[in-house]
């Protein structure tokens, strides 16, 4: 386990998401070295990536590469 450098600046959300409770949403924070994922409704599990690799994710999904996953 390693510990992870909290972002000064906060988490952020997409302007899209409702701030009334009970919505869950993914939030985004940037350390110097790394960018941080996590559900606001588990904001205690994040997921730590590169900038290239969510990059390259993000760019998949918007292609439709995942859409057909679960057949």
């Amino acid at each position: 386990m390693s510990l992870i450098s909290w972002p000064a600046d906060g988490w952020r959300k997409s302007s899209y998401s409702a701030d009334a409770e009970g919505n869950a949403c993914v939030e985004l924070a940037r350390t110097p070295d790394s960018i941080l994922l996590r559900e606001s409704d588990e904001p205690h599990t994040v997921i730590t990536t590169t900038p290239a690799a969510l990059r390259a994710l993000t760019r998949a999904v918007k292609a439709g590469r995942f859409d057909h996953v679960s057949r």
